[in-house]
């Protein structure tokens, strides 16, 4: 990435941090927005710089950078939906015909948002750090580019599906052996945004540890 979309440097951190409400609100009313409802315009080169970089302040046991990204746009989108739909195609011969062609044109059709960045998952398996702390890191770098992008003005979604799993798409996609898909994490504006849905009662969720009887 070039100098000029270099991220600011972050504000030192203060020791004390008092409550703000415009954050608070922001994480308490997230919510995702289909790739197909996300339009133009896309974060701009200096944006996406911004929003890596946030992306990349998750916990990270050992500092081990178990995670890298792949940013998908402009031509490049169309282009891989093609392949990604050839792929379909071929991995699935004993599919109904019309079902086939259904899901394979989803695939085409795949980066509709004016940007998208694969979040790979590529853990060190050399060293003591348990492997599930390492993709929860990845994880968190999903959520994170979710949370980055709603600050900038900007909506997403985080999806995984065939397209993330399937062998040779994770290869279409960019991955390596060793590596796996944490997420595709697709970036616009939105044109609508959805009603939120029902969320879990954390009463019911949460309980407080007790001494064992």
């Amino acid at each position: 990435m070039s100098s000029e979309s270099s991220p600011p440097a972050p504000p030192p951190p203060s020791a004390t941090l008092t409550p703000d409400q415009t954050w608070l609100t922001a994480l308490e009313t997230r919510r995702s927005v289909p790739a197909a409802r996300l339009g133009a315009p896309g974060p701009t080169p200096d944006a996406l710089a911004r929003l890596l970089a946030i992306a990349a302040r998750v916990p990270d046991h050992a500092a081990l950078a178990p995670w890298r990204f792949i940013v998908i746009e402009g031509e490049a989108r169309a282009a891989l939906g093609a392949l990604l739909a050839g792929a379909y195609r071929t991995r699935n011969p004993d599919m109904a015909p019309e079902k086939r062609e259904k899901f394979a044109g989803i695939m085409s059709r795949l980066f509709p948002a004016p940007l998208a960045v694969v979040v790979v998952s590529r853990p060190n398996r050399e060293t003591m750090i348990p492997l599930v702390e390492q993709e929860l890191s990845a994880g968190a770098v999903c959520l994170n580019l979710l949370h980055g992008a709603q600050a900038l003005g900007f909506a997403g979604t985080w999806v995984t599906g065939w397209a993330a799993t399937d062998p040779e798409a994770v290869r279409l996609l960019g991955a390596g052996p060793g590596e796996r898909i944490a997420g595709i994490v697709h970036l616009g504006t939105a044109t609508e945004v959805p009603p939120d849905r029902p969320r879990p009662d954390i009463g019911v969720l949460a309980t407080h540890w007790t001494p064992p009887a």
